[in-house]
């Protein structure tokens, strides 16, 4: 009988490897693997890869780390105790394969915004813009609204002050490239014109990396261009796009996203405010 209760044990007994881990307490808790799925929001693929222990057919290692937290967390597993575990891996099990460049996937798909929440967000553009336009409308256009408080004589006397042209707002010139994260889990890759990595991360909301000033051609490579707020030596100049799309070699110098910058002004129809001739 103790010869066949040290079988049991032996056969019970936790694995050393992570992905035997997490999958002997998901059965424990009785979860099916698109039950975990679904909690998650990890594609069940990528899970079943990490049960199999294979990291290397993830798209990269943080990826690797970030899913297998999110599936300890799931699990009410000791977090840093599987990461421990996840690293060591990593370090032993082909490295190279976990490093390499992949298709791009997000992080955690549900802190991606819903396409609903972008057609609301432009709704509410248009109808801001259309409200502006038709309040400077009325205002300027003669004949409407209440009646003048200046007299004839003033009303001349005025009109005969030339119209003092507007002060252009100051555009920046140069100085250091901010990239500032305004969601969790941004994945983003800094590389210069030689395909040498700079910086590549899963940013969380808040985090900011600084491109090197004497990086030669760097560029970025994202799949939330939209996430991303960007200053030019302190000062804040479009993103690279509002829309939910993949980006990729985008140059981010300082000349480059001026140039960008300026090219995105003069594609801009120029505003004009209709005025009545006298003869109307």
């Amino acid at each position: 009988m103790e010869e066949e209760d040290d079988i049991v044990e032996e056969n019970t007994a936790p694995s050393g490897r992570v992905g035997d881990r997490l999958r002997q307490a998901r059965e424990a808790k009785g979860l099916e693997i698109d039950q975990v799925a679904a909690e998650t929001r990890i594609p069940k693929r990528h899970l079943q890869t990490i049960e199999a222990g294979d990291f290397a057919a993830l798209p990269s290692r943080t990826y690797a780390i970030g899913f297998t937290r999110t599936y300890a967390r799931t699990l009410n597993l000791d977090e840093k105790e599987m990461l421990d575990m996840v690293r060591a891996e990593l370090a032993e099990d082909r490295p190279q394969a976990i490093e390499r460049p992949a298709k791009f996937e997000p992080g955690d798909p549900a802190r991606v915004p819903g396409r609903g929440l972008v057609w609301f967000a432009i709704l509410a553009g248009v109808l801001l813009l259309g409200g502006v336009y038709a309040f400077y409308s009325s205002y300027f256009a003669p004949g409407l609204g209440p009646a003048p408080l200046q007299g004839p004589e003033e009303q001349v006397a005025s009109s005969d002050t030339p119209p003092q042209e507007a002060v252009p707002t100051p555009q920046p010139v140069g100085g250091p490239v901010v990239f500032t994260s305004e969601m969790d889990g941004t994945w983003v890759k800094f590389y210069d014109a030689r395909g040498t990595r700079l910086y590549e991360a899963q940013m969380d909301q808040g985090d900011s990396y600084t491109v090197p000033e004497g990086a030669e051609g760097p560029q970025l490579w994202t799949g939330r261009p939209y996430a991303l707020a960007i200053t030019i030596g302190g000062r804040e100049v479009p993103k690279l796009t509002e829309e939910d799309t993949i980006v990729r070699d985008v140059p981010v110098s300082a000349e480059a996203l001026l140039a960008r910058s300026d090219q995105a002004t003069s594609s801009q129809p120029p505003e004009s405010a209709g005025a009545a001739s006298p003869d109307t």
